[in-house]
């Protein structure tokens, strides 16, 4: 590795908060999964209705997303470029999930704008961590 192409400390600074965001999203979704009784306790019937819907194929993306995100996370620390096609998997399935949530189960007739806070986040997170693995490949910080 040469001098050029050893990543600032900033990139793993981001790629450290990279990781820790993707892990997030793996807890949220394992949470879902292995919690079910005690959301589904606390929440109100209209949000259990809609959670009680959430097609299987969302699911599936839900879990694609957080776990192809965490899997590139690591790519990024790794200093590999196969990051770069994970985090694009993960984006595209996170806005297949968020169709769903968002305009197929209407989840703001449940939640109001709230409803669009997270997915508006994630996507533009995910976007970003695209943007920085591809930048990351040009620098040849990631090979």
């Amino acid at each position: 590795m040469s001098d050029s192409n050893k990543p600032p400390i900033w990139f793993w600074i981001l790629s450290v908060l990279a990781l820790v965001w993707n892990l997030f999203g793996v807890f949220n979704y394992l949470s879902t999964k292995f919690n079910q009784v005690e959301l589904l306790e606390a929440m109100s019937q209209a949000e259990r209705e809609l959670f009680e819907g959430i097609p299987a194929w969302a699911t599936a993306a839900f879990a694609i997303a957080v776990f192809s995100g965490t899997i590139a996370s690591i790519g990024l620390l790794m200093r590999k470029k196969w990051a770069k096609p994970l985090f694009v998997v993960s984006l595209i399935t996170a806005v297949l999930q968020f169709i769903n949530w968002l305009f197929l189960q209407n989840a703001s007739e449940v939640y109001g704008n709230a409803a669009y806070t997270m997915p508006l986040i994630v996507v533009v997170v995910g976007a970003l961590l695209i943007f920085f693995s591809n930048k990351s490949i040009q620098k040849g910080w990631i090979s």
